[in-house]
């Protein structure tokens, strides 16, 4: 029995200015891995040991190559009813902001358009050098690193890797947007990797109704207003419907 309190109900409708964070929780609810368990050749290294930029330009073949395969497990699995939900959310409400962690574009693909990538996108890549983006490659399939048709420079995805600082702007308005929610949700994140883990209590403080989704309690759970246990994606279709917004 999923309990939806009286305040989630009036402050989930299409006037409300409404938030939402997400991190791996709602992705694995599609079957993205951590790629902490990678199996065949790339149980040999620990993802620190690839994604810096280090490692991109002593062996930027290798790092490239990784990447690859990660983006085709990615691209096997696809978004899952807690995606779909989120999307049917910014669709009926009119000021909808949604935070994620995940670099896999699952929200992209489920439809959601204002959605704030903290630690980038692994479908994106740009040049290391000029700093051109490139949504699509001539050679998508490629294990070899491509170059940049403008400078010459390598072509690396465009994620956060170890030892970088998350994009100021995206940070900057995640939290701005955060500040100005009546209803924010924490879905699916652990809530310890900042600075992350601090946009669900600036909500708060800022005077948000916050609302926690996991299938586990987190560090957050006894300061939310509602936990809510279990998987996303049984239990956002239950508030839309409940709320109207199905």
């Amino acid at each position: 029995m999923i309990e939806i309190t009286d305040e989630l109900r009036n402050l989930l409708n299409p006037d409300s200015a409404v938030a939402v964070l997400t991190g791996a929780g709602i992705s694995a609810e599609s079957g993205v891995p951590t790629f902490r368990g990678e199996e065949g050749l790339w149980s040999k290294f620990r993802p620190e040991e690839l994604a810096n930029v280090d490692a991109f330009m002593s062996n930027p073949d290798m790092v490239w190559a990784w990447y690859q395969h990660r983006r085709e497990i990615i691209n096997e699995v696809g978004p899952n009813p807690g995606h779909h939900a989120l999307a049917r959310m910014e669709e009926k409400i009119h000021d909808f902001s949604l935070i994620t962690q995940n670099v896999d574009g699952l929200h992209r693909r489920a439809g959601n358009k204002n959605v704030y990538e903290l630690h980038g996108n692994i479908q994106r890549n740009k040049c290391i050098d000029c700093g051109k983006f490139f949504d699509k490659l001539p050679d998508e399939a490629s294990d070899k690193v491509p170059e940049c048709d403008e400078c010459g420079g390598k072509i690396r995805p465009d994620v956060v890797w170890f030892g970088e600082m998350l994009p100021q702007d995206i940070i900057h308005r995640a939290f701005e947007v955060a500040e100005k929610s009546a209803l924010f949700f924490s879905i699916g994140t652990s809530a310890v990797v900042q600075p992350a883990a601090s946009i669900p209590v600036m909500a708060k403080q800022a005077g948000a109704y916050l609302v926690e989704i996991n299938v586990e309690p987190t560090v957050i759970t006894s300061y939310v207003d509602l936990f809510l246990q279990g998987k996303s994606g049984e239990i956002l279709p239950v508030i839309l419907e409940e709320c109207g917004l199905a």
